[in-house]
């Protein structure tokens, strides 16, 4: 007579997914500060970037209508040389809702006191230079 043996379950055991869980807790601790402060980082790049564009814009607006040196440019008008459809072309603000405001000509834009001080944990000085 041929005797069935026992079933054997198969499945983990309660220790084993704990295991599980908690490699994985240990990976996200260590994965997302990393994540929050790169994507600050790639913030204030492009707040960079944007300092840049407002300093070509204000240079052709300049160049146009024949504007000197120390006259101010509103907002309105170098807004108007930048690429449309886009947030800086359309609020004048920079990625975290500051404003980058009037400029002036053949001076370079600043960086908004608000946002550097809110990078101010992932950029140093040399970082936002020459927009100081």
């Amino acid at each position: 007579m041929k005797r069935n043996p026992t079933p054997r379950r198969g499945g983990f055991t309660l220790v084993e997914i704990m295991i599980v869980v908690a490699i994985i807790a240990l990976l996200a601790a260590i994965a997302v500060p990393g994540f929050l402060r790169s994507r600050k980082r790639s913030q204030a790049s492009r707040i960079i970037n944007d300092l840049r564009l407002i300093d070509s814009a204000v240079d052709q607006y300049a160049i146009e209508t024949s504007k000197k040196t120390g006259d101010p440019v509103g907002t309105a008008d170098w807004t108007n040389y930048l690429k449309k459809d886009t947030n800086l072309f359309a609020t004048a603000q920079d990625i975290l809702g500051n404003n980058y405001g009037p400029q002036t000509v053949d001076v370079l834009p600043q960086v908004p006191a608000t946002s550097k001080n809110s990078l101010s944990d992932v950029t140093d000085s040399t970082f936002w230079s020459p927009y100081n």
